[in-house]
């Protein structure tokens, strides 16, 4: 799977010359522009995937989706109707990043479609309840990223869809940040061309403000480069300022990257009548907002399709009809690239309290599965084979009340900014690592490492100078120290055998099978202090 992962980027690099009449979408200031000739770019988008079951949470270990890039029938199929509502750009929310889509980005290209795409999957995300950036989910990531980031109508990525949706789950949103901070820093490693990484959020009052400042302040390495909004407050024929539409573009108006929306399309009153259209590109809007993603182009049981689709035959509903009206007659102001000076600075970060709890800096750390692999290597007492990862949670709540101590190294407090240095190692080497102490701790007394014939005694290793170099910067086995190294490998080569965040691998070369993630009772995370370069032109 790697391999092919690796080919189809490959096979991307050879076919790039086949899109170069594709202008790139370019970033500066608050503002898209086409790269060559400057003009400012306007999404008119559509949000086009099928049967997606995921954001925030991950409850699904089989997949939960359909590459809605695989079927090159299927857009054969849809891309006459997406030109018929104008459409620029389409959001996927899961790709398949083992998929060759050359052939699909082609069709888009010539049909002047960009692509923003999520880089998660309903299994592969991060959890707005137990969050976590790890070794799986940066491999799931640089896939995405590898898949897609030679085509030049690739727009942009999301690292993240609603993963914070209330003021009790922002400390999620740390871990979210320091996702778009990887992707930017490497994007650039791999000497790919300038592509943004931003996020999409909901629309809570409670946090909204919070949420876009949390992403966009502090170091500009760590912070998104594009906002996505997913707003569904103008309902019917709603107005300016009944929706509220005045007072969220008030609060963008100086904002400092572009912000649009992401979703938008309310559809308590059908058929939706999409009068929201014209305010989005008009003149009030325009100067702020850089248009947004209709929701969504297949009709589902939820009812907010603009088409019907039996098999190969497309039936379009009033919807589609009603926004292929409004979409028809938008007149955006715009500026050249040329004549535009950005003035606009970053926000503030917020401070943590009642409705907010993830400060900006420090963040959990690049994932380095080298660093996972050499940490196991030195252990003495690890995880038995025979232990069933169903019991996994049990065995995290009795170790690491031995103490604080013990389960230190991958504690984490995105309120504090407190993140043990192996955090983003899998469950198995976690377990592993907290048996371990305890059993130092006992001075490696056999009968301390038993838990019930769950920990077993195995042979333990330096693995070279790398390895002492990179545990020595962690801390040693307590896990307190700050890793400044970067990982050594690259997208799934530097993740551990597990496909996903609910799939976790043991350590490469470890005699520890393959387990499914059980989450400890702590929650997981790492310290973080490298950053990417900045990409985009400001």
């Amino acid at each position: 799977m790697k391999g092919f992962a690796s080919l189809a980027a490959l096979t991307a690099t050879f076919v790039s010359a086949a899109l170069a009449d594709v202008d790139p979408i370019v970033i500066k200031g608050s503002k898209f522009f086409y790269k060559t000739n400057g003009t400012q770019f306007f999404i008119r988008g559509v949000a086009y995937q099928q049967d997606y079951t995921g954001n925030g949470t991950t409850t699904d270990s089989t997949g939960g989706y359909t590459d809605p890039l695989q079927n090159i029938d299927n857009l054969k199929r849809d891309i006459p109707y997406l030109t018929q509502l104008r459409t620029n750009v389409i959001r996927t929310y899961a790709i398949d990043p083992t998929v060759d889509h050359t052939e699909a980005m082609s069709l888009l290209a010539d049909a002047g479609i960009y692509v923003i795409s999520d880089l998660s999957s309903p299994s592969e995300s991060i959890d707005r309840s137990d969050p976590a950036w790890n070794d799986e989910l940066y491999a799931r990531y640089t896939s995405v990223v590898d898949n897609m980031a030679n085509f030049t109508n690739t727009l942009g990525f999301f690292a993240g869809n609603e993963v914070s949706n209330a003021p009790n789950n922002t400390d999620a949103s740390a871990f979210v940040k320091a996702a778009v901070r990887d992707m930017k820093a490497y994007i650039k490693e791999k000497n790919y061309r300038t592509i943004g990484v931003g996020y999409a959020t909901n629309d809570d009052a409670s946090i909204r403000v919070n949420m876009a400042d949390y992403f966009n302040c502090g170091d500009q390495s760590d912070a998104i480069d594009f906002w996505g909004y997913n707003i569904y407050s103008w309902c019917g024929d709603s107005s300016y300022t009944e929706s509220g539409y005045d007072v969220r573009t008030q609060e963008f108006s100086n904002y400092s990257v572009p912000a649009f929306f992401a979703e938008y399309g309310c559809n308590s009153v059908q058929p939706r009548p999409f009068t929201e259209v014209q305010a989005l590109y008009g003149d009030e809007m325009s100067p702020v907002w850089s248009g947004g993603i209709v929701y969504m182009y297949y009709q589902e049981a939820n009812d907010y399709g603009l088409v019907s689709v039996d098999g190969n035959t497309v039936s379009t509903l009033s919807d589609f009809d009603n926004y292929s009206r409004q979409i028809a007659n938008i007149t955006p102001s715009s500026v050249a690239m040329s004549a535009y000076s950005p003035s606009n600075s970053p926000a503030a970060c917020p401070g943590t309290g009642s409705s907010w709890a993830a400060v900006a800096t420090p963040l959990p750390p690049t994932p380095n599965q080298e660093l996972c692999s050499c940490m196991y290597d030195t252990l003495s007492c690890v995880v038995s084979s025979s232990t069933n990862s169903s019991g996994y949670g049990t065995l995290f709540g009795e170790v690491c009340g031995y103490g604080d101590e013990i389960c230190a190294g991958f504690a984490a407090n995105a309120t504090t900014g407190s993140y043990g240095a192996y955090g983003m190692c899998n469950s198995t080497e976690q377990l592993a690592l907290a048996f371990n102490n305890y059993y130092l701790k006992q001075s490696s007394q056999a009968s301390a490492c038993d838990f019930g014939g769950s920990a077993t005694i195995k042979p333990s290793s330096t693995g070279g100078s790398a390895c002492s170099s990179l545990i020595k910067e962690a801390g040693g086995t307590a896990g307190t120290g700050t890793v400044t190294s970067a990982p050594s490998g690259t997208g799934a080569g530097a993740a551990s055998s597990g496909s996903s965040s609910s799939s976790k691998g043991a350590a490469a070369g470890s005699p520890v099978p393959s387990y499914s993630s059980v989450l400890p009772m702590v929650m997981i995370a790492t310290l973080a202090m490298v950053s990417g370069m900045g990409m985009i032109l400001l």
